[in-house]
């Protein structure tokens, strides 16, 4: 079995057909995060996709904005599926239960982290390598991000880690297994980021911290830490997890999963890994054969990421009530291509014996040359009855729509390619004198003007060159709220990069003055 997960950055925004995109990553379970579509903004063509059943949890604060997907094959249908991680969504009667003990979070609160669309479950049966039944729970994540200037931002960021981490081992406990993947928003290690910054702290961020604990690793800066997998809290199965990544590949270097597209990071790959796929331990050891990094695949300033497994799923008959094709906007349109093969009546055929399209569609029998011929008026002559004649179509050849497009006639030339005189009139032949002389007139006043315009209105200046390329610049306008929203300024054409890459951008920077 193959699970993918990708930030998708915009899920209508895919180059190709989204079954193109979704036959492309060749995976069983495709989870997709930062849909950025709500209920509202869903088509058909998202909604339902030849081959797969969908899962949505979508935004309920803003148009436009987060969501997560799943798309799983027909052969891995889910037996439940559920939105949301506190289950007030679902009543905490979700099909899914186990949500934990929550009590440190208000019912506020709880709203408040379903409410961007942020989570989805998807609980499914797999027959492990032993050939033993299990239940395997997926939950798509789409972690928030700490804006630094938003301090309410961070808080909800680790509130959500810890009720993702509540849900986990909840469900854990409760016996089967458990994928958490997704974009968890953090680089954990330094490994995992291009360019880590201000290195005595590194291990300080709280989500790395909590990263720490949810896999049961001690911080490096322990020195008493030998064990990388230690079970906290008591009967709570923490550290139970695995990057299953880092479990396959835990010295690999340059392996990033997100880019900045302004900059053009990802041609110098100077990026970070912050895009994961966390198994449970047991299942990680027993049934994953490799996790590996999809940087290849473009569309988005993330990549996937993939998983292999060497259980098999079994399919639930029916999908579960989740499923988008159950939306009332939906419902009944994902019909059998048979359905569309409607029988049609026997006696509506032509005199060819060609039967007749169904009335209204594009090959109409009111519509056909055959069925004109058939329904053209009769008339009675010498006592005999006969086809009315059509009239004689002005122009052209009868009944022939080119009738209508006949060439104008091209004027006699003589032998050296100059139209002759003798068939042109004389008012015709001083038309064509005045036009002639008239064209290199009208010519050196144009240029005349342009060279005025010009003159008036120079431009923009050209770029300066960067000191170290010596290449053209940049120009770029400041976005960011702030006293510089709207300035601009020029910096290096390269792509970013790190430092010590000759190939990146250099620390060019010149503001753009209004002078």
């Amino acid at each position: 079995m193959k699970i993918v997960s990708w930030n998708i950055n915009g899920i209508r925004a895919t180059r190709a057909g989204l079954k193109e995109v979704l036959d492309s990553l060749d995976a069983d379970i495709i989870c997709l995060q930062e849909t950025k579509v709500t209920r509202d903004l869903l088509d058909e063509p998202t909604a339902i996709v030849e081959g797969y059943n969908s899962y949505f949890s979508f935004c309920r604060v803003r148009s436009g904005y987060s969501g997560v997907a799943t798309y799983c094959k027909s052969a891995t249908t889910p037996w439940a599926a559920e939105e949301g991680l506190s289950g007030l969504l679902n009543n905490n009667k979700g099909p899914i239960g186990c949500y934990g003990n929550v009590e440190e979070f208000s019912e506020e609160e709880l709203q408040s982290l379903d409410q961007e669309g942020r989570a989805l479950l998807t609980q499914h049966k797999i027959l492990n390598s032993a050939g033993k039944e299990e239940a395997l729970t997926v939950i798509n994540v789409y972690c928030p991000r700490a804006d630094p200037e938003k301090p309410e931002r961070k808080i909800y960021k680790l509130q959500f880690y810890r009720l993702l981490q509540t849900r986990a081992e909840a469900i854990l406990r409760a016996g089967g297994h458990v994928i958490v993947l997704g974009d968890v928003n953090t680089s954990h290690r330094q490994i995992d980021h291009c360019d880590p910054t201000d290195l005595e702290s590194f291990e300080d961020n709280p989500g790395r911290q909590w990263l720490n604990q949810f896999l049961g690793e001690c911080p490096v800066s322990d020195p008493g830490a030998t064990d990388p997998l230690i079970l906290t809290n008591g009967d709570a199965p923490s550290g139970c997890f695995f990057d299953s990544f880092r479990y396959y590949h835990p010295t690999q270097t340059n392996a990033f999963t997100c880019w900045c597209t302004v900059t053009g990071a990802r041609q110098t790959n100077y990026g970070t890994r912050i895009d994961y796929i966390l198994g449970d331990k047991g299942l990680v050891q027993a049934e994953f054969l490799d996790s590996i990094i999809l940087p290849d695949v473009e569309g988005s300033d993330h990549c996937p990421v993939k998983a292999i497994l060497k259980c098999s799923p079994i399919p639930a008959i029916k999908c579960p009530p989740l499923c988008t094709k159950y939306l009332p906007e939906f419902a009944g349109r994902q019909q059998k291509l048979s359905q569309f093969l409607v029988k049609k009546d026997k006696g509506l055929t032509s005199e060819y014996g060609a039967r007749d399209e169904q009335p209204g569609s594009q090959g109409s029998s009111e519509g056909t040359a055959e069925a004109l011929v058939r329904k053209r008026p009769l008339e009675k002559v010498n006592g005999s009855t006969v086809k009315k004649k059509s009239k004689p179509v002005v122009g052209g050849t009868k009944g022939s729509l080119l009738g209508f497009f006949k060439p104008v006639a091209l004027k006699a030339t003589s032998t050296h390619g100059e139209r002759s005189s003798s068939l042109v009139g004389p008012a015709e032949e001083k038309t064509d004198l005045v036009q002639q002389d008239s064209v290199p007139t009208k010519t050196k006043d144009s240029q005349q003007q342009a060279t005025f315009w010009k003159s008036v209105l120079k431009g923009p200046p050209p770029p300066p060159n960067c000191k170290v390329h010596g290449e053209p610049c940049v120009l770029r306008t400041v976005k960011k709220p702030g006293p510089n929203c709207g300035r601009q300024f020029y910096v290096c054409a390269r792509p970013e990069g790190h430092s010590s890459n000759p190939q990146a951008r250099c620390n060019f920077f010149l503001w753009v003055t209004k002078n």
